[in-house]
Order: structure tokens, then sequence, then C-alpha cells
């Protein structure tokens, strides 16, 4: 008899295990969708200096670089937006004790808001001591901003679509039972025909010719809706 009850218990438990781990509700499953394109207002600008020969004398990197520091910074640009990108000079104490003609060089990084400041800059440094100058990328400030509200928009149409949907079969939407994001953002890079230069063959900068894309995001929802009577 004690068997029969311990088996009986055995089997009333496991059906109660398994009644519960399965979902018997009536579920539809439906994809959101939300993109929107945006002119980027921060871009990313780089310029290389070097050291040149002027005659018999040598116009150093430290020159160079004092003149561009002054430019930045009347140009209101703060000082954590203007960094070093790469420093050729590094070893520049032995090369110079084994080569007098040895020309150093360093490439900075520019964070600028308007691209019009370029030649305000460019035109304050030694046209012979820029080696080139382009851009390295661009960003848009609300980036944050407009994802979060791309994703409640691809959310809503999910749930538009759902409820779209049923109506058309008589049924009614629920609450939300699960929801996944599925991240798809296609970042366009810069498109420019041509780079601002100086070169000491070059009596004046050239105007930037940039046709910049637009950046474009996209976002969509996987949402599982219940179906209710």
């Amino acid at each position: 008899m004690k068997k029969l009850l311990l088996i009986l218990f055995l089997s009333a438990t496991t059906c109660t295990t398994f009644s519960q781990s399965v979902d018997l509700r009536r579920k539809i499953t439906v994809t959101g969708n939300a993109e929107t394109e945006v002119t980027p207002d921060i871009i990313y600008f780089s310029i290389s200096l070097k050291e040149y020969l002027n005659g018999k004398n040598k116009v150093g990197i430290s020159t160079l670089e004092s003149q561009l520091q002054k430019a930045v910074t009347a140009a209101g640009i703060a000082k954590a937006d203007f960094t070093i990108n790469n420093l050729s000079s590094y070893n520049y104490v032995p090369e110079k004790k084994k080569n007098a003609d040895f020309l150093a060089s360093k490439q900075y990084r520019l964070k600028l808001k308007d691209l019009n400041k370029i030649n305000q800059i460019l035109d304050a440094v030694d046209d012979k001591g820029i080696q080139s100058t382009g851009i390295d990328g661009y960003d848009y400030s609300g980036i944050d901003q407009l994802k979060n509200e791309l994703k409640l928009k691809a959310l809503k149409a999910a749930q538009a679509k759902a409820t779209f949907l049923l109506s058309g079969i008589g049924e009614k939407l629920g609450g939300a039972i699960d929801i996944q994001e599925i991240n798809n953002e296609p970042m366009q890079q810069p498109v420019f025909r041509a780079m601002v230069m100086k070169t000491s063959s070059a009596d004046a900068a050239t105007e930037p010719d940039i046709d910049f894309k637009k950046i474009k995001l996209n976002y969509q929802i996987q949402a599982v809706f219940e179906i209710v009577k």
C-alpha cells in the first residue's frame, strides 16, 4: 500500500510540474521596424605636420605644433578635442644624431562641429609644415537618444502589426510575453571627393570638397504577444 501511495504521489507531482512548465497560452510573434537618417554634426579631422628645411635652417616640429595649438585655441576648440593621433618623432634624438637631415612629423586629430573652422586653422599654420589633412570620420551628438526612440517605435510597430493581423481573424491582442531586440545599425562612412591639402608646392589650401552621406539607423524588435478572448 505504501508503495502504491508513493507511486501515486510521484505521478501527481510529475503531472503538476509538467503542467506548470508548459505555456498553454495562445501567442503571436511579430517583428517591428523603425529607421531614420540624420546629418552628422560631429566631424573628426586629421592634420599631419612635418619639419622642413628652409635653406640651411630647419623649421622644427615644436614651432609648427605651437602654431597649430594657437590656431586651434583661437578657433574655440576645446583642449579635449585636440589630440595627438600619431607620432613619428619618438626616436627623434637618436635619429638626429645619426642623420642631421632627419625630419620629424606628428599627426593630430580635431573634433569639430563646424568644418568651416578648418580653413581658419590651416591659414594660421606654416604652409610648408603641413604634410597632409583629411577626414577620419563623423558622428551625431544625439545618437543615444535617437537609438532609444527608434527602439520604442519599432516595438510599437510590432504591437500595431499584431493588432492588425489578429483583428483580421476576429482575435484580440493581449500583453507582451517576450521582447527581443534585433540590432541592425549600418553606420555610413564619410565620402569625400578630395582631401584638404597643404604642401610645399601649394600656394593655398585646397577648398574642401566633401560629400557626406547621412548616418542611417535601423532597429528591429521581435515581440511575442498573447492572444486573448
